[in-house]
């Protein structure tokens, strides 16, 4: 699969939109140097493209009730049985990301939990959903996250 070039002003509405993904054609044709339906065009493109595959908010998981945010690496302890983690992992509501990766681990997690106790319990449930070794990192305090597109 090829990587799909992106010009300059498209690069610019997919920067604007990552930082407030409900800026409206006017204000990003203001932002471009655009007219309101040259924007809309283009930004039915870049989804039709993938380039933008929606739009979300962002939460304070804080005042959700889910302030311990944690890193979660997953280890087979049968390297030979079925790579289908993700799939056996997906119904765990506290997983927000799942991510494969290369290293000791095969998995990275992303997890979001209410207490020490709850971590503890999600633990348990993730290595007998998988069947794997766990080792977890614990988030203290968040500098920045899901920067925008520069």
């Amino acid at each position: 699969m090829s990587t799909p070039q992106v010009e300059g002003t498209d690069r610019k509405i997919l920067s604007l939109l990552a930082v407030d993904g409900r800026m409206s054609f006017t204000d990003l044709g203001k932002a471009t140097g655009l007219s309101t339906s040259a924007v809309h065009q283009r930004v039915k493109r870049l989804e039709a493209r993938g380039l933008i595959h929606g739009y979300g908010a962002s939460v304070d998981h804080d005042r959700l009730g889910r302030p311990l945010t944690a890193f979660i690496s997953i280890t087979p302890i049968d390297p030979s049985q079925p790579d289908d983690y993700p799939d056996r992992l997906a119904s765990i509501s506290e997983i927000e990301s799942c991510w494969s990766v290369a290293g000791d681990e095969s998995y990275i997690l992303k997890i979001r939990v209410a207490t020490p106790r709850d971590l503890e319990d999600l633990l348990a449930r993730i290595r007998g959903a998988a069947n794997v070794s766990t080792r977890t990192t614990i988030v203290l305090s968040t500098a920045y996250e899901n920067r925008p597109v520069h």
